[in-house]
């Protein structure tokens, strides 16, 4: 619980909000509830009048990220996600927010960093005179700062692939698509969850007086927020884009590279037509060393069977079988 910008009370039964709020006309409280049930949230619901349709959604998985507007609160959904470069995993864990003027009550169905939410809040006591408002935006600011982030690391990944690609030399064992279509999936997945954000932010903006969000000290920092929701989209956009400039540049350095070697190959052919078709012309056939003996034909199977092998080596090596 907070009042006059500190916090006074912690760890108190969700039964005791109502008192102290009525007890602290200035207090404002943060309830965190972590895979509730029916039961747990039928306690908040008594306590704030929360709507049904709202507390079916908080019991809910996968929804939508989005924001609902009911005549006592508002309800937010949303997704904190984190991206991993090495796997080009995209984890996520989805929260539920309900938004009173004096309370903001957060349903985590998955691992949320809490201690990293209330880090923030402790870094910015100067905003804790601003009420709700101050929670609402440090909720939001933690949970777009973490899309913002994974969208930077998206954007690195495709640089060093774009880089991959048109290396001089690049390892034959090297699957560039398999790696951009890795990518593309993590782009898909994080712009299903940053994409609706903006819409998020605009709304609460928009509903910000009504709900005793808005002070104008704040404004300045929810703009923040809804810039980089903004950036973190347009970058989830361009990814979408540059996948598949990728993909396609690797379709014709395949073709380009299919082409060289069907050249080299058959310049070779070639050349060994000119013998071939001689020796064919005019029937000559001239005995192999060792024609008579046993040993000979042992000698010239090695041969054929090394110099094909060397042959195949070779190739292999040039990345042309």
């Amino acid at each position: 619980m907070y009042r006059d910008g500190e916090v006074v009370a912690e760890g108190f039964p969700a039964e005791e909000i109502a008192a102290r709020l009525a007890s602290a006309d200035d207090g404002f409280v943060w309830l965190d509830l972590h895979e509730p049930d029916e039961a747990d949230l039928g306690i908040v619901v008594r306590e704030f009048g929360l709507h049904p349709l709202a507390v079916e959604d908080a019991l809910q998985q996968d929804q939508r990220p989005k924001l609902d507007r009911y005549r006592t609160h508002l309800f937010a959904n949303m997704y904190a996600v984190a991206f991993d470069d090495e796997s080009a995993e995209l984890t996520s864990s989805e929260v539920s927010a309900f938004i009173t003027p004096r309370a903001l009550i957060t349903v985590r169905k998955a691992a949320f960093d809490v201690d990293a939410l209330m880090a923030r809040w402790d870094a910015t006591p100067e905003l804790a005179s601003a009420g709700i408002g101050f929670l609402v935006h440090g909720l939001l600011d933690a949970v777009v700062d973490g899309q913002y982030d994974a969208t930077e690391r998206l954007d690195n990944s495709l640089d060093a692939l774009e880089d991959r690609l048109f290396e001089p030399r690049r390892d034959p064992g090297v699957d560039i698509r398999r790696r951009a279509f890795e990518l593309r999936r993590a782009a898909l997945q994080l712009r299903r969850v940053v994409a609706p954000m903006r819409e998020v932010i605009e709304r609460i903006l928009r509903n910000a007086g009504e709900h005793h969000l808005a002070h104008d000290f704040l404004t300045p920092y929810y703009e923040d927020v809804h810039d980089h929701v903004l950036r973190a989209a347009e970058t989830t956009e361009n990814a979408r884009d540059r996948i598949a400039s990728i993909l396609e540049s690797e379709q014709n350095i395949q073709g380009q590279q299919l082409n060289e070697v069907t050249k080299k190959l058959a310049a070779w052919a070639a050349i060994i037509a000119v013998p071939t078709a001689v020796t064919g012309y005019y029937g000559q056939n001239v005995p192999y060393p060792g024609f008579e003996h046993h040993a000979g034909w042992i000698v010239s199977t090695t041969v054929i069977i090394v110099l094909s092998g060397a042959l195949w080596l070779l190739l292999r090596r040039r990345g042309w079988l």
